[in-house]
């Protein structure tokens, strides 16, 4: 794999932060960038599949094993209702 260098602005507060939060974690920040891209794209791709499987079973449908009752009075479970 070829690393490829990306440039990216962001606020000094931000920048040093960043670079703060690397180094307590034992890496660099370039690594932990690329880390985070790489989690974020991820969980992206999850959540394209779960919703392509989602769409699949919408346009399935769901069995219910429900019946339309026949009559109103069906549904109140007496016959005398007009």
């Amino acid at each position: 794999m070829v690393n490829t260098n990306i440039t990216i602005r962001v606020d000094q507060e931000l920048a040093h932060e960043a670079k703060v939060l690397a180094a307590r974690r034992g890496t660099s920040l370039s690594r932990l960038v690329a880390e985070q891209l790489r989690l974020l794209l991820k969980a992206d791709l999850r959540f394209d599949a779960a919703r392509r499987r989602a769409l699949k079973r919408l346009k399935r449908g769901y069995d219910l094993s429900w019946t339309p009752l026949e009559d109103r009075g069906e549904l109140y479970g007496r016959q005398d209702v007009r």
